[in-house]
């Protein structure tokens, strides 16, 4: 704890994530977790590569990203910090809930490294509601209002 009572719970690397996930590949879609501020906001980071399955698809000559991809990548990052920062050992699992305000503003391609930035809104009891952006080199690429829950 630090001294405003918060819980302080720092990173998370792929060891972490796979215990506080149940997402395994190819469908883990955060890397390692840089920054967890108790249970108020996260970074998490994915690098994006060309051997990724959507990319056989997702064009054929200009692979993109798929924007529900970098949502879905938020939520798990979202999801992470909301386990985590649970006190006690029980299993949890996230079911996400909601997707508003969605935005993509730019492609997403092999060879980028996404920052998924979420700072959480509001929480009552097992619901959890966050802010989150997706970024590449700082630039705004997605942005949505998402919405979890969290169960035994």
């Amino acid at each position: 704890m630090n001294d405003t009572g918060k819980k302080e719970l720092g990173t998370a690397d792929i060891l972490r994530i796979l215990e506080l996930l149940p997402h395994r590949y190819p469908f883990l879609l955060v890397d390692k977790i840089i920054e967890m501020d108790g249970d108020e906001s996260c970074i998490g980071i994915k690098n994006v590569t060309f051997n990724e399955p959507q990319f056989n698809g997702h064009f054929p000559g200009r692979p993109v990203m798929p924007g529900v991809m970098l949502i879905e990548g938020m939520a798990q990052t979202a999801g992470a910090l909301c386990v985590a920062s649970k006190d006690d050992a029980a299993p949890k699992i996230v079911y996400f809930m909601t997707i508003d305000n969605a935005k993509f503003r730019k492609p997403v391609g092999p060879g980028d490294t996404v920052h998924y930035h979420l700072k959480k809104l509001r929480q009552r009891a097992n619901m959890w509601w966050f802010q989150g952006t997706a970024t590449v080199d700082g630039k705004i690429v997605c942005e949505a209002e998402l919405s979890a829950m969290l169960v035994n």
